[in-house]
């Protein structure tokens, strides 16, 4: 964010109240003041004399000194007690909590809204209780020259500034794909933030670690022949010495900075350079004024024409194929560059200018743009005019690459490469209260009660309230009903509300409301929005027809799903101002494919393939570019992305660009290559995974794969910080979620409508994302029946009880006495733990300990791909597939349906006999001590009598000892019949008896 010149930026912070302090003032009370630290100023509110529930209201102004990094500042808000009030002792004003607010949850002014944050400890053993409510925004003011320079205004009440030294050694930052530069202070304390310290040379940091391996040997169910499976070389970086993770807490985020020997840092470190010759067309003048001038480039291996141009203005890049490195430095290549200019009709020749390949200059960002110059054109006629242009050697971390004409992607209009945003989703809750003084039907049978339903509509999503309660036989209804919508921002659609008597078989609209949807309130914390009532309209002559009390609110505490909740990518509510800060960089290098199969035809029996990749993290999505008719393509393309959650997946997949000139090419989609997904916190920190994954597609005639995808992945952030841990004892999903709940299909419901607005947005973006990319990458049809995934979730429960059945195993080979030596140990290890019970927890965590390091040296080394053999697409069978790929509703034959639906009535009835062989466990339980059956109950209580007075008498060692001996017996004292305990179980009664 870049501010205007001669402006100045405040930062507003209104603090309007706390809730439930803690009292301190050995009164039962508290006298509270607000103290908000910004940048170096502090600032004050008054005190509010004995109140747990203050009220301030006031507002306290801050200037930025550095606009452009104010998302990195931290506003610190302390809440105190006044020791000049009350009875408290202590020298020093009592701590009452404090608030942590970060940059990115700033709003403009307008924006803004009333946030209430919980209060935070100080330290371990602070007790702090209650929260405070917050309304921060920030706005530029125009201000005078000579009062840019003037320092930030003090306050009287504060504490005593500290005074910081002057910033120095500018870090640079990586963020969402820029690279920009800000002041880090000289002196941090190390102590407050536990993090390692870094000389200047960076000999203290560790170097990335590379992990190059491929995943397991997919099995080949077509007859497609195996791939061959080569390792990817990590690419040298002759510039560079060393890569280490920095994390300073002066601006709370992940910096990725490299240790270079040449001073220059290379955004491009997890993918090969690939080297280019860009030539970059500006104007030319001098020509005559009755042609349409082009430009031709022309080299040894390439001819390209720019568009043309009457003014003439070309302003166009060309970005062709140059020879690679060789030992980490440009080759002198011989060749000429001939740049002609031709008159577009005639193609009469208008000049030219050559250049000699090995004299072009190399730039290798950041070095700044290589300025163009005027060069005379070369020609017959006596004035042949000039023309402006610069030539350069590049790689694609060049800024000019990415809207360049590309020789590997000739066609700029759908094959460049691009990123894209989500649209901001709301939950719109639309709270039908009650409706009055409607307009009923006079001829309505006797004691007949009208139907009232209410039907709100937003876009093409609908719903329809239950049966209003009629009060007291007058014309009042009664519903207090919930209905959600997924809105999208910008805000432009209106909800419409329609009132209709569903008496009679035909619906009677009696009344409407048309609601903009940017006029509802936006709610950020817990409080209930104020409901109001609304006029319908409707009918001639503006009568009256009636009005509807309504509580409208746009939720912004919930996350709007719009991915599949065991993939997905962000849980941060909707509100910025209830993000936390980021915890780290994911960064993503997609190196190339190789082995890719031909997705359509080509030139008789040669069929081409134009991939393309797109990734999606978050609100992000990257398109890489398309690179046409390979089967081998090289993106070598670099994305990031701030992480706020480790327990996040990345989503990457390969299509088949079927619209290469912009034409819809028969309303073709882009044809789908393959899927991969990595979860984040399978990433170690810091390390580079650089690996190929196979592609994978099941199709209606199996499983199929298409080829390999080459990946660098790496988690930048601190290993162990804790901020980073931290994470993993808060709640999944944001608050809301789990103080008002959303039902199972209520919440998948509004996930194919968000699924489908994000699918709007994307097609509406230039080049688009189809509908068929997005709705692949968001899984939207996860939910579909499958005999495929009912199979695979069945055997992931069997692997799940794996443990407890092997147990079972283990403790059966020691009552049979399988081997001598284990029983006789286990029955020492028995006596150990009965004479000294209080060893029984300790040792239990011991083993579990020697488990965990035990299956350290079995950790995955890679992170995983596509498992076939989970998916249960290795030997899937071919009608299931069929079924599986099938629409709704079904358009195969009658015949071929019934025989599907038999097949599930049959694995129903399954499924429905293992449930009630659950349920008859558990009721039998339940039978014990219930008298269904009082004989058994009788016996049951005798039984436990029995026990009880035992257990009084003899000691408890001497009987679990005496048990456990019994348990382990030799099998030459064991009868092989079941024993008495199960067999009375077994007998016990159930409820299936009095099914129908």
């Amino acid at each position: 964010m870049i501010q205007p010149p001669n402006t100045v930026r405040k930062l507003l912070v209104e603090v309007v109240d706390a809730r439930d302090l803690l009292p301190k003032d050995g009164q039962g009370s508290s006298s509270a003041y607000v103290i908000a630290d910004f940048d170096g100023q502090r600032k004050r509110t008054l005190t509010k004399y004995r109140d747990l529930n203050p009220v301030w209201k006031e507002t306290l102004e801050f200037i930025v000194s550095d606009p452009n990094n104010m998302e990195f500042e931290e506003l610190e808000v302390e809440v105190l007690n006044d020791k000049k009030f009350g009875n408290g002792s202590g020298r020093k004003n009592h701590f009452l909590g404090r608030v942590k607010v970060y940059g990115s949850q700033f709003s403009k002014r307008g924006e803004e809204g009333i946030v209430y944050f919980p209060l935070e400890k100080k330290s371990l053993f602070s007790w702090i209780r209650g929260e405070i409510g917050l309304r921060i925004c920030y706005y530029d003011e125009l201000v005078e020259e000579d009062q840019q320079q003037a320092p930030p205004p003090s306050e009287k009440d504060a504490d005593t500034l500290q005074h910081q030294k002057p910033l120095k050694s500018p870090a640079v930052i990586e963020e969402e794909g820029r690279v920009f530069e800000v002041l880090a202070k000289p002196e941090i304390n190390c102590h407050d933030y536990h993090r390692p310290h870094f000389h200047r040379n960076g000999t203290h940091s560790p170097p990335f670690e590379v992990i190059e391996e491929s995943p397991p040997p997919v099995v080949q169910v077509n007859s497609e022949p195996p791939l061959g499976s080569q390792q990817v070389s990590l690419p040298e970086e002759p510039h560079y010495v060393e890569t280490h993770t920095q994390y300073h807490p002066e601006v709370r985020r992940m910096q990725t900075t490299r240790v270079a020997s040449s001073e220059r840092i290379h955004p491009y470190d997890l993918v090969e350079p690939m080297q280019y010759l860009f030539i970059r067309i500006v104007k030319a003048r001098g020509l005559s004024q009755n042609v349409s001038p082009i430009v031709k480039v022309r080299t040894s291996t390439h001819c390209v024409r720019s568009k043309p141009a009457n003014s003439p203005e070309w302003h166009q890049v060309f970005a062709l194929d140059h020879n690679s490195k060789t030992d980490g430095q440009f080759p002198n290549a011989a060749g000429n560059i001939e740049i002609s200019v031709c008159d577009a009709h005639s193609e009469q020749f208008l000049g030219g200018v050559c250049f000699d390949i090995s004299e072009v200059p190399v730039r290798d960002p950041p070095d700044s743009p290589l300025a163009p110059q005027w060069y005379r054109l070369e020609s017959d006629a006596a004035a042949g005019g000039d023309i402006q242009l610069s030539v350069w050697i590049g790689t694609q971390a060049d800024d000019a690459f990415p809207e360049a004409w590309s020789s590997d992607a000739p066609y700029v209009s759908h094959t460049r490469s691009k990123v894209y945003q989500s649209p901001k989703l709301w939950y719109l809750r639309v709270t039908v209260i009650e409706a009055q003084d409607l307009h009923l039907s006079s001829n309505l049978p006797p004691l007949t009660v009208p139907e009232i339903r209410i039907k709100a509509q937003l876009g093409f999503q609908s719903a329809r309230t239950r049966r209003g309660s009629m009060s007291n036989h007058c014309t009042s209804f009664r519903w207090i009903d919930d209905l959600i919508f997924v809105a999208g921002e910008p805000l432009e659609e209106s909800l419409i509300l329609l009132v209709e008597d569903r008496t009679t078989k035909e619906a009677v609209l009696l009344g409407h409301i048309i609601i903009p949807v940017s006029s509802i309130e936006q709610q950020y914390d817990e409080r209930h929005v104020a409901s109001k009532w609304f006029a319908l309209e409707g009918g001639g002559g503006g009568s009256y027809r009636g009005r509807i009390h309504l509580r409208l609110c746009l939720e912004g505490r919930y996350h709007v799903l719009d991915e599949a909740a065991h993939v997905c990518s962000d849980f941060r509510p909707t509100a910025k101002q209830l993000w936390k800060p980021a915890i780290g960089v994911l960064e993503l290098g997609i190196l190339g494919a190789r082995g890719l199969l031909p997705m359509k035809p080509k030139g008789g029996t040669k069929g081409s393939t134009d991939a393309y990749c797109v990734a999606k993290y978050g609100k992000k999505w990257v398109r890489t570019r398309t690179i046409t008719d390979s089967f081998e393509p090289r993106w070598n393309e670099k994305y990031t992305w701030q992480v706020y959650d480790p327990s996040t997946v990345l989503t990457i997949g390969v299509f088949d660009n079927w619209h290469l000139f912009g034409e819809m090419s028969g309303d073709k989609p882009d044809c789908r290559i393959g899927k991969i997904r990595i979860r984040v916190s399978t990433l170690e920190s810091n390390k580079v995974y650089m690996n190929s994954y196979p592609l994978l597609v099941l199709l209606r005639n199996g499983l199929k794969k298409m080829g390999e995808i080459e990946l660098a992945v790496r988690f930048a952030c601190p290993s162990l910080l804790p901020d980073t841990c931290a994470v993993y004892g808060q709640p999944l999903l944001p608050k809301m979620h789990y103080l008002r709940p959303l039902g199972v299909a209520q919440q998948e419901a509004l996930r194919g409508a968000a699924t489908r607005m994000v699918s709007l947005w994307l097609a509406r973006s230039e080049p688009p994302l189809g509908p068929e990319v997005v709705r692949y990458m968001l899984d939207a049809d996860s939910h579909a029946w499958s005999m495929r995934k009912s199979k695979a979730n069945w055997f992931r429960i069997v692997a799940v009880l794996a443990w407890a059945v092997g147990l079972a195993k283990w403790l059966d080979d020691i009552r049979r006495w399988r081997s001598s030596v284990t029983t006789v140990l286990v029955h020492i290890l028995y006596l150990v733990l009965v004479w000294y019970p209080e060893l029984v927890v300790p040792t239990g965590f011991l083993y579990v300990f020697l488990i965990g390091v035990w299956y350290y040296r079995f950790r995955p080394k890679i992170p995983a791909g596509m498992d076939t053999r989970l998916s249960q697409a290795e030997a899937v069978d071919l009608d299931e597939l069929d079924e599986e790929f099938d629409t709704v509703p079904s358009m195969k034959p009658p015949e071929i349906i019934r025989a599907r639906y038999d097949r599930l009535r049959m694995l129903a009835a399954r499924v429905q006999t293992v449930l009630g062989d659950f349920a008859t466990q558990g009721e039998r339980v339940q039978a014990l001590v219930s008298w269904r059956d009082p004989r058994a109950t009788k016996l049951f209580i005798a039984v436990c009598l029995a026990i009880t007075l035992i257990l009084y008498v003899v000691p408890p060692k001497m009987v679990a000892v005496a048990l456990g001996f019994y348990f382990l017996r030799h099998p030459m004292f064991r009868d092989p019949m079941p024993p008495a305990s199960l067999n009375f179980f077994r007998r016990l009664p159930s409820l299936s008896d009095r099914l129908m």
